[in-house]
């Protein structure tokens, strides 16, 4: 059973007058943590399902939700992003569920990107201005009035529209697609659905509509051979290349894995510094550039940089390597330097000073301007990706496939990667989607941030709701035709994001100014 059917379950029975005396106390507890549950927008969630599958907003609002059923007072409450997979319609119910906490005597402070729940906060305080080594500074701090007001805020001026994310002036259209037929994979209710090829696709619907499903259980599993149930079959499979699923699990276990490697700009590096007068002379090869090789890197550690002691009923403590002092090199090779800096000083570049310090080396360059690309230019070249947050882990498998998957046509799916995303982050994460549809792949995004559907091309909503009430294809189409369905719980958000750029102008009136009733920009057919 899910949350919901649960809820109904145990709203719609009533006792005998013995049951009642033996289980009434049973029932109503039952009843209202249901309850709780329900309000914090997990209605679609099954009760038996394992808890390490849950997304970091699901988990959280799990938590939320025992918090609220425990009626604690004068507690403070730390929550980081819990509006993560949420629909704009949900936004609401948690707004109200942390106003509740806080009125009975409770702290909240909330980690958020989300426009509508930092309208709702009563002080704010703003970091920046930009990322990494340009943040860690306090940009303001105060009550919400205050804050709208800020002129060096990068938040308030997209709070109050003086910045915001443009709809694209035309929308793509396609003459080939991709067809699922008679997907009925957990909550889908035997659909066919098809997906425009060569455009820039995003796939919507409250939680649990059966997005995920759609996408990952039935398209790309089925597309990769290793699911062969929930759908009948998928047609036009032979009009691109191969599917690239970027999700947000970890590139590597190991904290070896660094961004200079995963994209191969490190080859470069390695080979820069192996050229050196010094290293010919003593002898260097590239590989002695490497903390992941013998030879070069530190004996002790084996180019950890850090050594684990291990406790015997305690965690394991990691300590700095005492050898090398954290530089995972032997000092003969830290002694080597290009242009004033040693290979440790290097990784220690963010990708941004990476880029302009090996100006003039494309064979390096190259592979680190796509990381600036995707707005991850604070990453430090050495920093380990078991580091990375989620959306920056979609980003820099972007900033991979932007180098490395030239020349193919390519089907790239998404699911929600924009979550931990400012919208200026977001800004810079739509034009890595249009530059990938500009060399002829195929987008395929599952979102809920309105920014990111209303830059789509096509639109398919799910819903009408979660769960077993969900499933179904609601509305498909340019964001303006959706915005315009009676029977889709997004298109009234759509409307509003759409309503709202470009100075208020309405969407009748957009979609008569850029043709989208009668004329669109083709694609080729594949």
């Amino acid at each position: 059973m899910t949350v919901g059917e649960a809820s109904a379950f145990f709203g719609g029975f009533d006792l005998e007058p013995f049951e009642r005396q033996v289980a009434d106390k049973l029932v109503q507890e039952v009843r209202g943590r249901l309850k709780f549950l329900l309000e914090v927008g997990l209605d679609y969630i099954a009760l038996d399902r394992m808890t390490f599958t849950l997304s970091g907003g699901e988990a959280q609002r799990i938590n939320l939700a025992a918090a609220l059923s425990a009626s604690l007072v004068g507690t403070l409450f730390v929550l980081d992003e819990p509006s993560i997979g949420l629909h704009p319609r949900d936004n609401h119910r948690l707004v109200q569920i942390l106003q509740s906490l806080k009125d009975i005597g409770n702290t909240v402070v909330v980690v958020e990107h989300d426009p509508d729940i930092i309208r709702a906060a009563e002080h704010v305080i703003d970091m920046g201005p930009r990322a990494g080594e340009a943040g860690g500074e306090v940009v303001f701090a105060g009550p919400w009035p205050g804050f709208l007001r800020s002129r060096d805020s990068l938040t308030a001026q997209y709070i109050r529209g003086d910045k915001e994310i443009a709809v694209p002036p035309t929308r793509r259209s396609s003459r080939s697609c991709l067809e699922i037929c008679d997907a009925q994979k957990h909550n889908l209710k035997h659909i066919d659905v098809r997906i425009p090829l060569g455009i820039f696709t995003c796939v919507t619907g409250v939680s649990g509509s059966g997005k995920s499903t759609l996408l990952h259980d039935v398209l790309y599993q089925g597309f990769e051979g290793v699911s062969d149930n929930g759908f009948r079959e998928i047609r036009g499979k032979d009009k691109i290349n191969k599917v690239i699923m970027v999700d947000q699990s970890p590139l590597s276990a190991s904290p070896r894995s660094i961004p200079a490697t995963y994209t191969k700009a490190m080859d470069g590096i390695r080979d820069l510094f192996s050229q050196t007068r010094e290293a010919k002379l003593m002898g260097f090869r590239p590989g002695y550039f490497s903390f992941n090789t013998a030879g070069g890197r530190c004996d002790d550690c084996k180019g950890a940089g850090v050594q684990v002691v291990e406790m015997q009923f305690l965690s394991d403590v990691s300590l700095v390597c005492d050898a090398c002092k954290g530089k995972r090199f032997k000092k003969d090779i830290l002694e080597v330097r290009w242009n004033g800096k040693n290979i440790d000083e290097v990784l220690g570049l963010s990708v941004t000073e990476a880029f302009l310090f090996f100006a003039g080396r494309p064979e390096i360059t190259k592979k680190l301007y796509p990381l600036v690309e995707v707005g991850l230019g604070y990453l430090k070249l050495g920093q380990p990706t078991t580091t990375l947050s989620g959306g920056e882990l979609q980003r820099i498998k972007l900033a991979y496939h932007l180098v490395h998957e030239k020349g193919k046509k390519i089907l790239y799916l998404f699911d929600e990667p924009t979550i931990g995303l400012h919208p200026n982050d977001v800004a810079v994460l739509l034009r890595s989607f249009q530059k990938l549809v500009g060399e002829g792949h195929t987008v395929v995004v599952i979102e809920h941030n309105l920014d990111v559907i209303k830059s789509a091309d096509h639109v398919i909503d799910l819903g009408p709701e979660g769960g077993e009430a969900g499933g179904r294809v609601v509305a498909q189409g340019t964001p303006e035709k959706v915005a315009h369905s009676r029977g889709s719980i997004t298109a009234r958000y759509l409307k509003e994001a759409l309503d709202r750029t470009n100075g208020g102008l309405a969407t009748g009136q957009r979609e008569k100014k850029n043709g989208l009733r009668g004329r669109t920009v083709s694609r080729p057919s594949y």
